[in-house]
């Protein structure tokens, strides 16, 4: 059974929740507050995280930014601001999605459902083959490790999604629709080009020894993304 941590100091919201997801047969923990989800992340595990962004004592990006200190699962943020820059920021902290208050509940079941989903794919569920290398940068898709150099480099789940369809493409151009419904197995009309784009500037500055001056994820204006081929 999976674990989904749902973080709000709305205990209306929260209850509502974790209803819609009982229903679907999650195990539900709920926390009031980001330091009480960050001590339920340490001492649980966690499949996937919704996290309200306003809270009292401990905020959720500050919440987020502990967690990912030493957890990887999916987090998605809830918030009553919609504005683009508002996602972006969220997004950079080190969340995998951004859903805007008020909410459908069924769509945030849907996207709790999609985030799991692709995050146990990513690991021993469904495990491939092999190795992808390019220059320094190396992937093992069995492990779900990435080296660059020979250094161990920390990505999210995510982040982790989008550099394996990019890798498993070496050289080839995808759009941000493209890698969005490969890594979020849902149609692109659920998200917008912003999404794919902040996650990707995640990867980069974790990949590259100068991000503004790229080797390996290059960006191919108007068109997409793709991983340069090295031998």
């Amino acid at each position: 059974m999976f674990t989904v941590l749902i973080c709000d100091d709305d205990v209306a919201i929260l209850n509502s929740i974790e209803i819609y997801l009982k229903h679907e047969g999650y195990n539900v923990l709920k926390a009031e507050n980001g330091a009480e989800a960050v001590k339920l992340a340490s001492e649980n595990e966690i499949h996937c995280c919704v996290m309200d962004v306003m809270m009292p004592i401990m905020d959720g990006i500050a919440a987020t930014l502990k967690i990912r200190e030493s957890k990887q699962f999916p987090i998605i943020f809830l918030s009553a601001k919609s504005e683009d820059t508002d996602k972006i920021a969220g997004l950079s902290f080190g969340g995998d999605d951004y859903v805007t208050k008020p909410f459908n509940p069924l769509e945030l079941i849907a996207r709790v459902k999609s985030q799991i989903r692709r995050y146990t794919s990513l690991g021993s569920i469904k495990p491939k083959d092999g190795v992808i290398t390019t220059g320094g940068l190396s992937l093992d898709t069995v492990s779900k490790t990435v080296t660059v150099d020979g250094e161990p480099v920390k990505l999210t789940a995510t982040e982790l999604g989008i550099l394996e369809v990019l890798m498993e493409n070496l050289g080839r151009i995808l759009s941000a629709s493209q890698i969005y419904e490969k890594v979020w197995n849902e149609p692109a009309i659920y998200s917008d080009d912003k999404t794919v784009t902040v996650h990707i500037r995640r990867i980069r500055e974790k990949i590259e020894i100068n991000p503004k001056e790229p080797k390996y994820l290059q960006v191919v204006w108007g068109i997409g993304y793709k991983i340069e081929k090295y031998e």
